[in-house]
């Protein structure tokens, strides 16, 4: 186990913003985890999981333990008329996963291509594109307990998923909850991938594609490039343009507020949800009230898609991490003032 001083994170979050751990070592086993919190080195001392750096924001240099999670390996655990089982060890990235499942003829979240961040991120934010979320595809996980030092296994309902939500996003309010907030490392990640498969197509993107090609039965490889192609272009690559994807959740009102605000702007973006709800796009929203291209500094909102907010500086002359949160506030306040709706982040702030 090497313990790094002093290290530079700014290869280590897709924003690029520049950071450094005062300590941080690399998790590459559950063994590793046991070694860090058996070091007296480390008795009460806080610790952060950092694992593909894609949905954070840094605004200072990290003083607790940085635990960064590279925790590799794939295989197929179980398969069954109904369903492959596949686990992916918590430190590989995702994409990489996603692609390397369709090689292996197991397809099931092609509609998440391209999703930056790695396996043991995906539970955390819960994540989804284009129809699929982490939830309908997951079998369970793995995970230490860094207060107690304990191993446990979690299935769906223990993560208590919600849209870009988990347990591990919580803080325990008291002896009895379950928040896991700061306190669990993910190791290993269990996927369930549905037999036979069904192609996800409602969304209008995809349609506009199947019409396209003239392609009314899509492979999932087929699905798998059309997602990419439509990501990449919507959305900037974070190894040129520094972002951490979509900034803010998709808020939802009830039909009287979606009424209330349709009659004040009838192009308002908004999809209603099965529990009755309506769901509004964030970045109409944002784009409606003039962000997309400003810029607070070095941190700007993105001109193709108001929704993600980057870092126009480059890997030289970054953006830093209160330049990003200023904007953000800026924007939050704008929307807030004009359809009276508070927009959340989504990227956690450290």
């Amino acid at each position: 186990m090497i313990v790094e001083r002093n290290a530079p994170l700014q290869p280590h979050n897709s924003f690029g913003i520049v950071a450094r751990a005062q300590q941080m070592v690399r998790i590459e086993s559950e063994d590793d985890v046991h070694a860090v919190l058996a070091d007296a080195r480390w008795q009460g001392v806080p610790k952060f999981v950092l694992g593909g750096g894609s949905n954070i924001v840094l605004t200072g240099d990290v003083k607790a333990l940085v635990l960064k999670v590279e925790i590799r390996g794939r295989r197929l655990v179980e398969e069954t008329p109904r369903a492959w089982i596949v686990e992916a060890g918590a430190g590989e990235v995702w994409h990489d996963t996603v692609r390397w499942l369709l090689a292996q003829g197991w397809p099931g979240l092609e509609n998440m291509a391209l999703i930056p961040g790695t396996v043991g991120g995906a539970p955390v934010q819960n994540i989804g594109a284009y129809g699929v979320e982490l939830q309908d595809r997951f079998e369970s996980l793995d995970g230490i307990d860094l207060a107690t030092g304990r191993p446990f296994t979690l299935d769906a309902a223990q993560c208590a998923f919600g849209y870009r939500d988990s347990v591990f996003k919580h803080v325990a309010a008291g002896p009895n909850d379950f928040g896991l907030a700061g306190r669990a490392l993910i190791t290993r990640v269990r996927l369930r991938l549905p037999r036979p498969w069904k192609p996800e197509l409602g969304y209008l993107d995809l349609a506009r594609r199947m019409a396209e090609t003239g392609i009314a039965e899509p492979t999932p490889m087929q699905i798998f490039d059309w997602v990419c192609a439509i990501r990449s272009a919507k959305l900037p690559d974070w190894r040129v343009l520094g972002n951490a994807g979509s900034f803010f959740k998709n808020p939802t009102v009830t039909p009287e507020q979606c009424a209330d605000i349709i009659a004040r702007d009838p192009k308002i973006v908004h999809y209603p949800m099965p529990d009755g709800t309506v769901k509004l796009a964030a970045g109409w929203l944002i784009d409606a009230c003039g962000w997309k291209g400003k810029s607070v500094g070095n941190a700007g909102v993105y001109e193709k898609q108001a929704l993600v907010l980057v870092n126009r500086g480059g890997r030289a002359h970054p953006a830093t991490g209160g330049e990003v949160m200023t904007l953000a506030k800026a924007i939050q306040t704008s929307v807030y003032e004009r359809f009276g709706i508070r927009l959340e982040p989504e990227p956690v702030v450290v």
